[in-house]
């Protein structure tokens, strides 16, 4: 097993984790990114606050960070994102598109395996982008 740079230290062998698994623990650290830049710009109502961190962290949204991201990420990041693109999914909400809840995973299973590889400049370097990428819209 490999020693992870993660926030518990766990050690995890990330690469044998199903791509829902990635993306279970990709959504907490997305949600999670998003929350601390929402906070960059200092206090506001947690009611604001949180309508803010829905209209970043929803499927449409993801999906659409993730085509911006794509020529950005190396053939292994691609490869992981492909797999979370095409896992199988229990259900897609009533809210989202088959292709954006899929998109979503995908980007939630990229920010899992690098979150859990201990890519946490990756991570960084990525939301970064994400987030001047959704800033320029």
């Amino acid at each position: 097993m490999t020693q992870t740079n993660t926030l518990l230290g766990i050690p995890s062998n990330y690469r044998q984790l199903s791509t829902l698994d990635l993306a279970f623990v990709g959504d907490g650290v997305y949600d999670l990114l998003c929350r601390e830049w929402l906070l960059k710009a200092g206090s506001s109502p947690v009611k604001k606050l949180h309508r803010e961190k829905t209209e970043l962290v929803n499927c449409q949204a993801q999906a659409r960070l993730l085509k911006v991201l794509w020529p950005l990420l190396t053939e292994e990041e691609q490869g992981v994102a492909l797999r979370g693109r095409n896992a199988h999914v229990g259900h897609v909400p009533k809210n989202a598109s088959t292709a954006d809840y899929h998109g979503a995973t995908a980007l939630e299973a990229l920010f899992g395996w690098l979150y859990l590889a201990g890519e946490i400049h990756r991570v960084q370097e990525l939301f970064g982008l994400a987030v001047r990428a959704g800033a320029s819209e």
